[in-house]
């Protein structure tokens, strides 16, 4: 089974304005509302693709139900806590001649539901995957991931780990399956600019020497890099199309890359799909599709569906 954790959920409200101006009523021209959060995102590109994922975190208030209601309407399955002090965020994002995005705060998280989460995470098996995506919130441990790493240490589990430099490196040692930081991420880590994907391979490597068993790392246009914990080293350019919504891109490449390592347990496969699963949510103003992702595949002369 594939779990996904989303620490604060949001109801994404995503609103498009012709010329967006400051100080008066604006009006729109477009709305759309889905459930946000990269743990999230990673579910519903799962499932897009075929696999079924149940989804923890927490949700609170109205706002939190609806986010329940939409990822159910989606075919999501999810196990969220319900936290009773607040309400889940909403995350306004304005498109115009600029993008611009307002992001609310979520949930009171207190200590009794850090531990609810604990026993949910206690109904993993060996042979799972976990997901572990996105920022933590400010009133929950900054070790949360190294926690929750810890105390599945004893757990034979797939652990992908989708985080920013504390977050990340903190959870090395516990040699998570896989993590995905994007080459400026990369560049923050050990204070240099990386923009060629040879340049990400020698930090890359510094990753996995850290602990990491493999290393994706995304270069949005310029493609990305992989490598693997057989010795293997995987780069590619970035499919061909036009980026009409970069939200969700990452998150959809680690689903990508889960989808192809499961289906067939080749990192060259799990490289490629996700690639190409990121690409296509990034090409759409939703997220990637099984269709659109075979498309892109096919620019590669790959065919894995």
């Amino acid at each position: 089974m594939i779990y996904t954790v989303t620490f604060n959920p949001s109801l994404d409200y995503i609103v498009s304005v012709d010329d967006l101006k400051l100080g008066v009523v604006n009006r729109t021209n477009k709305e759309l509302m889905y459930p946000g959060g990269k743990g999230i995102n990673v579910s519903l590109v799962l499932r897009n693709l075929g696999y079924n994922t149940t989804a923890l975190g927490f949700q609170a208030g109205f706002t939190g139900k609806e986010i329940v209601r939409l990822m159910e309407e989606q075919g999501i399955s999810s196990d969220f806590i319900e936290v009773r002090n607040g309400i889940s965020r909403i995350n306004v994002k304005v498109r115009s001649n600029e993008e611009s995005e307002i992001n609310g705060m979520g949930p009171g998280i207190g200590p009794e539901d850090i531990d609810r989460l604990y026993a949910r995470l206690e109904k993993l098996e060996d042979g799972d995957t976990l997901v572990l995506a996105g920022s933590i919130p400010s009133v929950m441990p900054k070790t949360m991931y190294r926690d929750i790493m810890e105390h599945l240490s004893g757990k034979k589990l797939q652990i992908a780990v989708d985080a920013t430099q504390d977050l990340l490196m903190n959870v090395l040692e516990y040699h998570p399956f896989l993590i995905k930081p994007n080459n400026y991420e990369l560049g923050e880590i050990y204070g240099v600019e990386i923009n060629t994907r040879d340049e990400v391979i020698p930090y890359a490597r510094k990753l996995q020497e850290e602990g990491a068993r493999n290393v994706l790392v995304s270069m949005a246009g310029e493609g990305a890099v992989l490598l693997t914990e057989n010795g293997e080293a995987y780069q590619t350019e970035a499919p061909k199309g036009k980026v009409q919504n970069s939200v969700g891109a990452g998150d959809s490449m680690v689903a990508g890359f889960l989808a192809g390592y499961l289906a067939s347990r080749d990192y060259e496969q799990a490289f490629y799909m996700g690639v190409c699963t990121g690409s296509a949510s990034a090409f759409s103003e939703g997220m990637a599709t099984k269709d659109a992702v075979r498309d892109l595949l096919g620019q590669f002369g790959k065919n894995y569906f």
